[in-house]
């Protein structure tokens, strides 16, 4: 195995140890949570064995995951990385698994931060995405996290997705409102208020996922929703929201549901280090065909030669279930999960 610290990196010198692998809750844009099953937790005698190697380089962890919480044995990871002298530093960290033990952990290890991904304001578009937290949870579980010290709050936040309408992005400003009056209530007798920090990003549809159909929204009405959550969340003293412009996301999507004719545009980027706008003019790549085209009627797609372990049958209906606005909800974790794939097809 081979580890390079550097600080000439996006994570600095940190300690990055995957801790994690899959998630059973199956969010329908999520490429990881479909295409890393079964959910499979790494052994924590070898993390701790990396964390050994890794310490006298650095004095930061970085755990990856996207469901930390899923590690049968999370609780005494935590205490013995801290026991270490490591910061811990987590991705976000999904609800429904948080504990006040786990948070007091994070904090004892000296984390101010912790990053959550409601996705969504309202509770109906969570149901046609299928993220399966309502707002009443998502406001029980920052009364815990400020409650155990932490002073910041971040948000993940997706816009252009199936069925939104106006009311679903008034539901983020109000949702927040929210987070942040709870963050106000612990700050004030601290004598220290903290901030909330929001990240927009536009959907960009993925192979292998219930989306993988669709088109991106028109980059007009994602520039007008975009204008519309600046509006929103303009002047409120203690949130920053940053947003995603869509030419970033069209760009993302191009590589995404692009076939083998993309080829001579990603030659071009690389060229021109990194001007994809170029690069596309260059190359002649029609990028809005791939990038705006329904693929509903499509009997064959460019990725269908690569086998994640889901079944067309399955995305389909997942697809219809969340024009239904319904959840499917995770099955009960359980030491076989591997029998999660047998179960989902």
């Amino acid at each position: 195995m081979t580890s390079i610290f550097t600080p000439d990196t996006e994570f600095g010198s940190r300690f990055l140890v995957e801790v994690v692998r899959g998630c059973a809750n199956l969010c329908r844009f999520c490429w990881a949570g479909y295409n890393y099953l079964p959910v499979r937790a790494f052994p924590k005698d070898r993390i701790l064995e990396l964390a050994k190697r890794a310490k006298p380089y650095s004095k930061h962890a970085g755990l990856v995951s996207i469901a930390l919480c899923d590690h049968p044995e999370i609780e005494s990871l935590l205490t013995e990385l801290v026991e270490m002298g490591f910061a811990i530093s987590p991705a976000s960290l999904r609800l429904d698994d948080l504990t006040p033990t786990i948070l007091d952990l994070l904090r004892r290890s000296g984390e101010r931060t912790i990053t959550i991904a409601p996705e969504v304001g309202s509770d109906r578009l969570r149901r046609v995405i299928n993220k399966t937290v309502t707002n009443d949870e998502i406001l029980n579980a920052a009364e815990m996290i400020f409650a155990a010290g932490f002073e910041n709050l971040k948000l993940y936040f997706m816009i252009g997705l199936p069925t939104e309408t106006d009311e679903d992005l008034t539901a983020i400003r109000d949702l927040t409102l929210q987070l942040r009056e709870i963050m106000m209530k612990h700050a004030r007798p601290r004598g220290h208020i903290g901030r909330i920090v929001g990240s927009v990003n536009p959907l960009v549809p993925k192979p292998g996922t219930a989306y993988q159909w669709l088109p991106m929204t028109d980059d007009r009405v994602i520039s007008q929703r975009i204008r519309r959550m600046q509006t929103l969340m303009a002047g409120i003293d203690n949130v920053y929201f940053n947003i995603k412009s869509e030419r970033h996301s069209f760009y993302q999507a191009l590589m995404s549901l692009g076939d083998r004719r993309v080829a001579p545009a990603i030659e071009a980027a690389e060229r021109n280090g990194g001007n994809w706008r170029a690069a596309v003019a260059e190359s002649g790549v029609d990028a809005d065909f791939f990038v705006f085209r329904d693929r509903s009627a499509d009997a064959v797609l460019p990725w269908d030669i690569i086998d994640g372990g889901m079944k067309d049958n399955f995305f389909r209906n997942e697809l219809e279930k969340g024009y239904r606005e319904e959840w499917t909800l995770p099955p009960k974790r359980h030491k076989d999960n591997a029998r999660l794939l047998t179960v989902l097809q």
